[in-house]
């Protein structure tokens, strides 16, 4: 491919002679994007497929336009291009590089945004020599989590800030549905637009497109986010013969969410080798379809040992997949806590007392744990509320916890229990308000 072919599919993907495009601002990534171009390391944004990376790209070259960069100083590559299959190689990225810079002349130090760079073998040493010998500032995107490999981030290790980007948060989402939300107040005001628009949210999840699809029309969309993923981001990337297999797994798992299963069962299940099982559930981890949660012991041999928990990435995904009528509204809040959590930088585990009475959530921030979270529908019935404030008191006693917030995440909006150290909070406050971090 010479350089006038690739300036030609650069010229569609890129600025340099039109508008910028009209995008809905992500503050929380935007600002964090931002903050983290200007300390001049790799920016790594990395993440499920179709959550808004590339989208979260061109915010940042909007921002760089805004402060006076000249549009010619940055060059956005997507790197699925199906014009550039058979050609994605090192050798690629210098012509680019090239073309940009012969039919561009940018004056100072460019910006460089590659989309989705693990679609290109050894990516990292072409991105460590734009780093190390200053030619360019790098902001990279990724939809599988094996382009940091332990080799791959050896490579560029201590040059590089990451970025997760999830699914929409709900407050996000009340945001793209212009839904403003400033106190606490609105959410009494605005009680019957954000009830609605929080089963909306919980039924058919918060990928950004997602909302702008009809109803009727969400379900498809979703479906086809599914088969993408399983085809781009595992297929095609392990070369897997067997599709089928991955398939089951990766329903049995999302629309499980929340579920505790070993290796071993679902070994069974599916009458596949430890080996293939073990693998598939890493391939779908890996391309950020589901997240593994480990059982908290001090002991890490113990922790590696015990069975895993498995959450969805997104409600929505997980139940276009489940049985028609099926009752899982707790599983799909835990997993919006779940999702939350993860979203807002702590690290997570499960827990279960010896008496097997199970805390949904020990929340980790900096090598402390900070939060025992419970998460139900309603405290209304006594058993319900009595199994919840028994299992805190087990494991603050077994784990030996001081200092530690003890919090039940409910729908109701008026419950409480005697205990006063044990806070009760509604799960749309919870997810709105910062405070409740």
């Amino acid at each position: 491919m010479d350089k006038s072919e690739i300036i030609s599919i650069l010229n569609d993907w890129n600025y340099w002679d039109r508008d910028l495009p009209n995008t809905k601002s992500r503050e929380f990534y935007d600002s964090k994007i931002e903050r983290y171009l200007h300390y001049g390391e790799i920016v790594v944004i990395k993440g499920i497929r179709r959550s808004g990376k590339s989208t979260l790209m061109v915010n940042q070259i909007k921002k760089l336009v805004e402060s006076g960069i000249d549009v010619s100083n940055i060059l956005f590559v997507n790197l699925e291009d199906p014009r550039f299959i058979g050609l994605l190689s090192l050798e690629l990225l210098e012509n680019i590089k090239e073309s940009f810079l012969e039919y561009l002349s940018p004056k100072d130090k460019p910006y460089i945004f590659l989309d989705e760079i693990q679609n290109i073998s050894n990516w990292e040493k072409w991105v460590n020599k734009e780093y190390e010998l200053k030619l360019s500032n790098v902001i990279i995107s990724g939809s599988n989590s094996s382009m940091l490999s332990s080799e791959i981030a050896s490579t560029i290790s201590g040059r590089y800030l990451e970025v997760d980007v999830y699914p929409l948060s709900f407050k996000e989402f009340l945001e793209f549905k212009d839904i403003k939300i400033q106190k606490k107040l609105d959410i009494i005001s605005k009680k019957i637009e954000i009830n609605r628009a929080f089963e909306e949210y919980i039924k058919y999840g918060a990928f950004p497109k997602v909302l702008e699809y009809k109803p009727e029309d969400k379900r498809e969309l979703l479906n086809t986010y599914k088969n993408t993923i399983l085809l781009k981001d595992i297929v095609a990337r392990y070369r897997l013969k067997d599709f089928k297999t991955l398939e089951e797994i990766a329903i049995y798992l999302l629309s499980n969410s929340g579920v505790t299963i070993s290796i071993n069962r679902l070994k069974n299940i599916f009458k596949v080798s430890y080996d293939m099982a073990k693998a598939y559930v890493e391939y779908l981890c890996r391309a950020y379809m589901i997240f593994e949660v480990n059982k908290f012991d001090y002991s890490l041999k113990r922790q590696n040992l015990n069975d895993k928990k498995y959450y969805s990435i997104d409600t929505g995904l997980s139940n276009i997949l489940r049985v028609p009528n099926l009752q899982t509204r707790g599983s799909d809040i835990e997993s919006a806590v779940f999702i939350e959590l993860l979203r807002r930088g702590f690290k997570v585990y499960y827990y279960k007392t010896a008496n097997n009475l199970e805390i949904d959530f020990i929340v980790q921030k900096e090598q402390e744990i900070v939060m025992l979270i419970q998460v139900t529908k309603s405290l209304k019935d006594k058993k319900t509320k009595q199994r919840e404030i028994r299992a805190f008191e087990v494991a603050k006693e077994e784990l030996k916890l001081n200092d530690v917030d003890f919090i039940i995440i409910c729908e109701d909006r008026e419950s409480s229990v005697e205990n006063k150290s044990i806070k009760v909070v509604n799960l749309v406050d919870w997810l709105v308000f910062e405070k409740y971090l």
